[in-house]
C-alpha cells in the first residue's frame, strides 16, 4: 500500500486502534493520540487503511441464504444540490442510498429473546439509485449464484432470480422486519448509529469507506487479537494512490 510520508508506526497504532473495539476512531482522534501536527495525512492514512478492508472483503462472495435489503444513510448534502428545496423522505438529497445484504441461516428453534436467522457475513455497498439495471449486477459480484436470497416485494429485486438458485420475495408487514430480514436491518441500525456518534455528517462520495470499516469488523468480530495482524495483511496487499473525491 501506498502509505505517503507517514512512518510505519503511525499505520501501526491507527490499525491497532481500529481493530481493538467494535466502535471506531475519527481522524481528529487518531491524529490527536499520535500527535501529529496536521489533519490531512491522517485522514488519507485512514480512508487507505478502510479501502483496503473493503478490498479484502470484495475478495469474498457471499454464499448459502442470505437476507437483502436497502437502506438510507444520512450524508451531507452535495454542492450541486444545495440550492434546491430540501426533499423529504427516500429521495431526499441528505439520504445515500446503500444495498444491504448478510449470509443469514434459519433457526429451526430458537431460545426467547434470540433472532430466529444465525448471521455470519454481512456486505453493504453504496448505490446511486434502486433500479433493477443497478442493483442485479452488484449481487451478481457479490454472491454466489447457488444462493437463496429472501428480500422483500421491491421491483428492485425482480431480475435476482436470473442471477442466484433461488429468490423468495414477498411484502412485508413493518411489524414482521425483525423476523423475516433481521441482520440486514441490525447491520443498518448499527452502522447508522456508529456513524452519526463518532463521524457527523459525512460526505456520500466517502460513505462507502466508513461501511467498509463497519462490515470489515463485523465479519471478523471473532477474530479477537488476530483482526490487527489479517488487517495489516490487507493493507500490505492493497495498492492505492488514494486520492479526495467529488461529492
Amino acid at each position: 500500500m501506498h502509505r505517503s510520508h507517514l512512518p510505519f508506526r503511525y499505520w501501526f497504532i491507527a490499525m491497532h486502534l481500529l481493530t481493538s473495539t467494535k466502535k471506531s476512531f475519527s481522524s481528529k482522534e487518531i491524529q490527536r493520540q499520535l500527535g501529529h501536527k496536521r489533519y490531512e495525512p491522517i485522514w488519507e492514512m485512514m480512508h487507505k487503511i478502510r479501502l483496503a478492508m473493503g478490498n479484502r472483503d470484495d475478495e469474498y462472495t457471499l454464499d448459502g441464504e442470505l437476507e437483502l435489503d436497502d437502506g438510507f444513510f444520512s450524508t451531507e448534502t452535495q454542492k450541486e444540490e444545495k440550492q434546491d428545496k430540501l426533499k423529504r423522505g427516500r429521495g431526499s438529497q441528505k439520504k445515500t442510498k446503500v444495498l444491504v445484504m448478510a449470509e443469514s441461516t434459519k433457526v429451526t428453534s430458537c431460545k426467547p429473546n434470540e433472532k430466529p436467522r444465525k448471521v455470519r457475513c454481512i456486505k453493504m455497498k453504496v448505490i446511486p439509485d434502486l433500479k433493477a439495471a443497478t442493483i442485479t449486477p452488484i449481487v451478481e459480484a457479490h454472491v454466489s449464484s447457488t444462493s437463496k436470497i429472501d428480500s422483500d416485494n421491491s421491483t428492485s429485486y425482480v431480475r435476482l432470480n436470473e442471477i442466484v438458485g433461488e429468490h423468495h420475495h414477498e411484502v412485508i408487514d413493518t411489524r414482521d422486519i425483525a423476523i423475516v430480514l433481521p441482520w440486514v436491518h441490525v447491520a443498518i441500525s448499527n452502522a447508522k448509529r456508529l456513524i452519526s456518534s463518532i463521524f457527523h455528517d459525512i460526505k456520500p462520495a466517502y460513505l462507502q469507506l466508513y461501511l467498509n470499516e463497519f462490515c470489515y469488523k463485523f465479519n471478523r468480530r471473532y477474530f479477537g487479537e488476530n483482526c490487527f495482524d489479517r488487517l495489516l495483511i490487507a493493507c500490505l496487499k492493497t495498492n492505492t494512490d488514494f486520492r479526495r473525491l467529488n461529492g
